[in-house]
Formats: structure tokens, C-alpha cells, sequence
């Protein structure tokens, strides 16, 4: 999972990004928590870890703030807090799960697979619309009216992003950072031609072409016909 770790303990923090890493998961570590909410809302990470008594922005704050702004965001609060109405709290401002430190890195990866499922679970019958075309994203099945298109993993995955962020510019390399992992042997060219081979697919199928290319600045999907 791509990971963000909020914690201000650089004594905690750096053993605990080490253990994240063995455990495959890409981590962005940071101190601060305006600087993690500023980095939730503008990125894509599928889970935060979240210490409770942050500088700028405690972590309560930042989750209610997430809720807000409705990301779906997993998030694991880790605190020393262990009263019962701090953890009644935690979870009630949003957070999924609620670790009271010190604790074992053997029970927060215990913790982590068993959110890691939860996120794999798409709400069923889930389905993403832009005018003619439909994704069904617990099946990961695309339709052009009654024609089912055949894509590649990343061809879906591109589809599902613009799908989920009507509107929003995403230039070559932030598509590279969200949705190919940090060990693939991808560069930009590789999003190019991914995108290309979708629209082709699309335009095929009968399909206006959903994706507008911002020249100099990147790609975003166009409004619904």
C-alpha cells in the first residue's frame, strides 16, 4: 500500500518507515500536520498513520478534515492516548482503526493487512458513468453501451482515476507516481502510451473521447456528454 506516516517522533518514525518498506509498502513519512493534510487531500495514498498530538494539526483534526472533504483514505490513529473516550473519539472523527502505543511492529502488520483487505472490498455494484461508458469497479469490467472493452490493468486503472476526479489536471509524472509502483521500470513515455492505447479503445467502441489533453499543463476528463 502507499502509506503516509504523520508522526513527530523522529525516534518512532524512522524505525517504523524502515519496518513499512520490508513490509512492501511505499511510505512517505512527515512531521508536520498541516504539511499531511495538505498531502492527503492533493495525493493519493491509501492509508494514513496518524499520530494523535501533531504540531500545526493534531490528528483528530486531520481526520475529520478527510471526512470532509470525503477521501476514502484508510486511516490508523497511533497515540498514546488509551482512554476509553479517546478511542470512542478516534473512531468517531472517521479514523478505521485506532493503535495505542508503544505497540509491536507485529500487530500494527497484522492491523495494516487487515485494512489492506478491507480496501481491496470496491462497494458492490459500484459503477463509475461518463456518458456512454460505464465502469464496474468491483468486477473491473468497462462498457461502451452494450460493448465490453478489452483493457489492461493499467488501461483500467488510468480509466478509473480520470472516472473518480472529474475535471481534475494530472500531468505524465503524477500518473506515474499514483498508479505504477515505485520498483516498475515505467517512465513517462509508459503513461503516454497507456493512455493512448485507452483512447484508441474508446474511440473504437463508439465512444467520444473522454480525456481532453491540456497542452503543457495535462490531462483531465472532459464533462459528461
Amino acid at each position: 500500500m502507499r502509506i503516509l506516516l504523520a508522526e513527530d517522533d523522529a525516534r518512532l518514525a524512522e524505525p517504523l518507515s524502515e519496518f513499512l518498506g520490508r513490509e512492501q509498502h511505499a511510505v512517505t513519512w512527515v512531521s508536520d500536520g498541516r504539511v499531511a493534510l495538505t498531502e492527503l487531500a492533493d495525493r493519493h495514498y491509501d492509508l494514513a498513520l496518524l499520530d494523535w498530538m501533531l504540531p500545526g494539526l493534531d490528528g483528530l483534526a486531520i481526520v475529520r478534515e478527510l471526512r470532509r472533504l470525503q477521501r476514502p483514505t484508510l486511516v490508523l490513529m497511533l497515540t498514546a492516548r488509551d482512554a476509553l473516550e479517546d478511542v470512542v473519539a478516534g473512531l468517531g472523527a472517521g479514523a478505521d482503526d485506532y493503535l495505542v502505543k508503544p505497540f509491536r511492529m507485529a500487530e500494527l502488520a497484522a492491523r495494516l493487512r487487515s485494512l489492506e483487505r478491507r480496501a481491496e472490498r470496491p462497494y458492490a455494484g459500484q459503477v463509475l458513468v461518463w456518458g456512454p461508458l460505464r465502469l464496474e469497479v468491483e468486477s473491473g469490467q468497462a462498457w461502451v453501451e452494450t460493448e465490453m472493452l478489452s483493457l489492461t490493468s493499467k488501461e483500467r486503472q488510468l480509466l478509473e482515476w480520470f472516472l473518480r476526479h472529474p475535471g481534475r489536471l494530472a500531468q505524465r509524472p503524477y500518473l506515474l507516481d499514483q498508479l505504477w509502483s515505485i520498483d516498475a521500470d515505467a517512465g513517462e513515455e509508459t503513461v503516454k502510451t497507456h493512455l493512448n492505447n485507452l483512447r484508441r479503445k474508446l474511440r473504437a467502441a463508439g465512444c467520444p473521447d473522454p480525456i481532453e489533453t491540456v497542452h503543457g499543463q495535462g490531462y483531465r476528463l472532459l464533462p459528461s456528454p
